[in-house]
């Protein structure tokens, strides 16, 4: 079964190789490699509130098994409303992981912090990402051209029911 829990310092490896996958950097923020210092000191300075961090991240766990990570960012608690993303570790893509993690943290935000929307924005040639957000629900929004260099994107909303 899988679940959400809150970031730990003995996350640093997973966390050391996820935010380094340059791979994923062209669908992130993130541009640049990060050193575990800089991920220690992430870990130590979280408090996992997000009213207090302004973010969420969490670890994507199934029978002990580190899976990905999931996050709520740009949180505005006056509109009620977060981005979010997700990181499947490439072993697990594919498994139904990151349906499932969406599902809980739509749980989580929707239920327990009473957020009104959530949304992501995801590029125009990450179909399988593109995907799952259409099966959980979200609707595409608005096409943001040139987003990135290597794309444009679509902004995916889902409203609370």
């Amino acid at each position: 079964m899988i679940k959400l829990r809150k970031i730990e310092p003995s996350d640093l490896p997973y966390l050391y190789r996820w935010e380094n996958d340059a791979t994923a950097w062209a669908d992130g923020a993130n541009h640049n490699p990060l050193s575990q210092q800089d991920l220690r000191d992430y870990i130590a300075s979280t408090t996992g509130d997000i009213y207090k961090d302004g973010q969420l991240r969490l670890v994507i766990e199934e029978d002990g098994a580190t899976l990905g990570c999931i996050d709520l960012f740009d949180f505005d608690p006056r509109n009620r409303r977060a981005a979010l993303g997700e990181y499947i570790a490439p072993e697990y893509r594919g498994k139904g992981v990151g349906k499932e993690a969406l599902r809980l943290l739509e749980e989580y935000a929707f239920g327990h912090l009473n957020l009104r929307v959530l949304y992501a924005v995801i590029a125009t040639n990450n179909a399988p990402c593109s995907a799952l957000y259409r099966a959980a629900g979200y609707t595409p929004s608005s096409p943001l051209a040139a987003w990135t260099l290597e794309s444009d994107a679509i902004l995916w909303l889902k409203k609370n029911a």
